[in-house]
C-alpha cells in the first residue's frame, strides 16, 4: 500500500512506487518519462514481466514442460524477446504473429499455432519453418491442413483443442470453453475427430489442447478442465492414439481491482499434482499464459486536457482514448487511476475519466475520486496487456510511444505513429 500525504491510499502493482511525491517504476520517475516522449505513453517493467514468469518457471520445475507466452496480449518485439530470451516459446493466432514471433527470435520448434481460422497461407508460411504444432479447432480445418501438408510433402503436427464445457467464471466476451463459443471441439466429438485426423497422411497427432477463457481467478475452473481432458485422453490412447504433450492453455487473471487470482507456482503445482495421481506426471506440459505475464508490468501515461464539471457527471477529458485502451469500452473492464505527482486531496471530486474520441463509449474510468488540474498527468494501471496490442488508428489518432524500463535505465521500444505513417498506404484517386 502506498500513498502520499493527503492523498487517498492506493494499492499499486508490484514495481510501481510513489517516492519523493513522484510515481516511479523499478526506481524510474513516470512523470520524466512523460515529459520526455509525450503522452499517451505505454511504460513497462521488465523486471515485472520476469518476475511473473518466473512463477510459472517455479511451478513447472523439474518437469517436461514449455512455456509459450500467448502473444495476442502484447505483441510488441521487445517484449516477445524478453520473454523469449527468458526461455519462453510463443503461442500466436495469425500469420502476422509468425512474423512477429520470428522476427523475435523465438526457435520455430517452439511457436503453437492456435486460432479457429487459419488460411492456407498461414499454414503453408508455418510448415515452412517448422512451427511446433497446430492447435486445431475443427474438423473442416483439420482436412485443409492435411491437404496443405500433403502438397508440401509434409506432415504437419497437430493437437484439437478441447471445448471441455467448463464455465471459468469470467467476462462472456472472453470465456472460450462453453458450448456456445466458437472455440475447440465439442466434448462428445473428441474422441471421433482424433481418430480422423490419426487417418489423414498429411498429418501427426502429437497433443491434445484445452484453452477455458481469460481471466481467471479461480483455480476450481482449471481442475474441472484438466480431469476431464485426462477422461479424454485415457480413451483417446485406448483407441491406439499416443499423446506426446498436454496443452493445458492460459488464462490466469491478474489484479485490476482486488481480484486475488491464485499464484501461478501454486496454481501449477496443484494442477500437477492431480496429473500425477491421474498417472500423466511424466508427460510433457505446454502452456500458455499471456495477460499474467504483461499485464500488472504495464501503465499508460496520459495527461489531463480540460476539467469539465456538470450537473450530473464531471468530465475528466484526457489525451488517452478508447483506441489506445480498447478494454473498459469492450469488457465495461476496471483499470486503476492514480496521479503521477499526487495533490493534496483537499479539492478531491469524483470524475469519469474520458477520452476524445467521439463516442460516448469512449471512457477510460467512471466515478474515481481524483484531486487533478488541467495539464497533470495520470497513470492508468494493469495497462501491459490487450491494450496496445488491441490499440486502433480510430479518429485517424496515431498509437502511443512504449518504453521498457529495465534496471533503472528506459528504452524506447516503439516510436510514437504519426499521421503521415497512417497515410502512407492509402492513396488518392486519379484526378481527371
Amino acid at each position: 500500500m502506498s500513498h502520499s500525504a493527503g492523498q487517498l491510499p492506493v494499492s499499486l502493482p508490484p514495481h510501481f512506487a510513489y517516492s519523493s511525491g513522484q510515481l516511479h517504476i523499478d526506481g524510474v520517475e513516470l512523470d520524466a518519462l512523460a515529459r520526455a516522449h509525450g503522452t499517451p505513453l505505454f511504460v513497462y517493467s521488465k523486471a515485472a514481466m520476469l518476475s511473473a514468469l518466473s512463477a510459472y518457471q517455479r511451478g513447472l520445475k523439474g518437469r517436461d514442460h514449455q512455456i509459450c507466452y500467448a502473444m495476442k496480449a502484447n505483441s510488441t518485439l521487445a517484449i516477445l524477446q524478453t520473454l523469449v530470451q527468458a526461455g519462453c516459446g510463443l503461442d500466436i493466432v495469425s500469420g502476422g504473429e509468425l512474423e512477429r514471433a520470428l522476427t523475435a527470435g523465438v526457435a520455430p520448434s517452439k511457436v503453437i499455432f492456435s486460432g479457429v481460422g487459419k488460411t492456407r497461407p498461414e499454414m503453408r508460411r508455418a510448415l515452412e519453418v517448422g512451427i511446433g504444432c497446430f492447435n486445431v479447432e475443427s474438423t473442416a480445418e483439420l482436412d485443409v491442413l492435411d491437404e496443405v501438408a500433403r502438397g508440401m510433402g509434409l506432415r504437419a503436427p497437430v493437437s484439437i483443442r478441447v471445448n471441455p464445457n467448463v464455465d471459468p467464471k469470467t467476462h462472456p466476451y472472453i470465456s472460450t470453453g462453453l458450448k456456445g463459443n466458437k472455440f475447440g471441439i465439442a466434448h462428445e466429438e473428441v474422441l471421433a475427430t482424433y481418430r480422423h485426423a490419426a487417418a489423414c497422411s498429411g498429418l501427426r497427432v502429437v497433443g491434445i489442447d484445452c484453452h477455458i477463457g481469460s481471466q481467471i481467478t479461480e483455480a476450481a475452473p482449471y481442475m474441472d478442465a484438466m480431469d476431464r481432458m485426462l477422461d479424454l485422453v485415457d480413451a483417446i490412447e485406448a483407441a491406439g492414439i499416443p499423446i506426446e504433450h498436454l496443452d493445458l492453455g492460459g488464462g490466469l487473471g491478474i489484479d485490476y481491482n482486488g481480484e486475488t487470482p491464485p499464484d501461478a507456482g501454486a496454481l501449477w503445482q496443484a494442477l500437477l499434482q492431480k496429473l500425477d495421481t491421474r498417472g500423466y506426471g511424466q508427460r510433457k506440459i505446454v502452456i500458455e499464459p499471456g495477460r499474467s505475464l504483461v499485464g500488472n508490468a504495464g501503465a499508460c501515461l496520459t495527461e489531463v486536457l480540460y476539467l469539465k464539471p456538470g450537473e450530473q457527471k464531471n468530465f475528466l477529458i484526457v489525451d488517452a482514448a478508447m483506441n489506445d485502451l480498447p478494454r473498459p469500452a469492450m469488457y465495461q473492464a476496471f483499470h486503476k487511476i492514480v496521479p503521477l505527482s499526487p495533490r493534496d486531496a483537499l479539492a478531491m471530486k469524483t470524475w469519469d475519466v474520458v477520452g476524445p474520441v467521439c463516442e460516448s463509449g469512449d471512457w477510460i474510468g467512471r466515478d474515481r475520486a481524483l484531486d487533478v488540474q488541467a495539464g497533470d498527468r495520470l497513470a492508468v494501471l494493469a495497462a501491459g496487456a490487450y491494450c496496445m496490442s488491441m490499440a486502433s488508428n480510430y479518429n485517424t489518432r496515431g498509437r502511443a510511444a512504449e518504453v521498457l524500463v529495465d534496471g533503472g535505465t528506459s528504452t524506447l521500444i516503439r516510436m510514437r505513429e504519426s499521421t503521415a505513417d497512417q497515410l502512407r498506404l492509402e492513396s488518392l484517386l486519379p484526378v481527371a
